[in-house]
């Protein structure tokens, strides 16, 4: 299901798992991929809110400096407890940039100047990984559909619809698969 035009290397790109992917972890999922190079592999899983809170888990200074509402998102199934925040910049300067105005906010950041330029924030426990060539072989395997990510999957109110979005958004056979079943024999 890859394009020829597809970059070797999927930093600042969405990767769309495909029912041949197997992993029940990454079911349906769309992960935002921060690092990608002959090493290994890391994302966060963009569609898997939880029931904890921003504010029961991030420290008060934090919560009170940053614009943090709702819900932690599952980022993946590596480390659980570490936190990942992506944030919407409408000056990027210093900032390490996914894609786009989207980048990583770091942890040891001023946060009062930070939040000037800051327009949206969302909150990942864990990550997902892959060491030096796990993703390509998956790659190779169908196991994923590459995709160009827009500020809006990243803070979509309807996580649970992103799967289908972006690959409506891809159109053709995509599009198709976007329409198909969780279980295809209830088709």
């Amino acid at each position: 299901m890859m394009e020829p035009d597809t970059p070797r290397y999927r930093a600042g790109r969405l990767l769309v798992a495909t029912p041949q992917l197997g992993d029940a972890n990454f079911f349906r999922a769309v992960v935002l991929m921060l690092e990608h190079s002959d090493e290994g592999a890391l994302g966060v899983i963009l569609n898997r809110p939880t029931e904890l809170e921003v504010h029961e888990v991030l420290p008060d200074d934090l919560t009170s400096a940053l614009p943090l509402e709702g819900v932690v998102y599952k980022g993946g199934p590596v480390s659980p407890e570490a936190v990942i925040m992506l944030g919407e910049f409408s000056d990027s300067d210093g900032i390490q940039i996914a894609f786009g105005a989207v980048g990583v906010i770091d942890p040891d950041a001023d946060f009062d100047n930070l939040a000037r330029s800051l327009l949206s924030v969302r909150v990942f426990g864990g990550y997902a990984g892959w060491g030096a060539g796990q993703l390509e072989s998956e790659l190779e395997q169908d196991a994923w559909i590459d995709a160009t990510p827009a500020t809006s999957d990243v803070f979509a109110d309807t996580a649970e619809d992103l799967w289908s979005a972006v690959l409506e958004r891809k159109g053709g056979q995509y599009a198709l698969l976007a329409r198909m079943p969780d279980d295809p024999s209830m088709n």
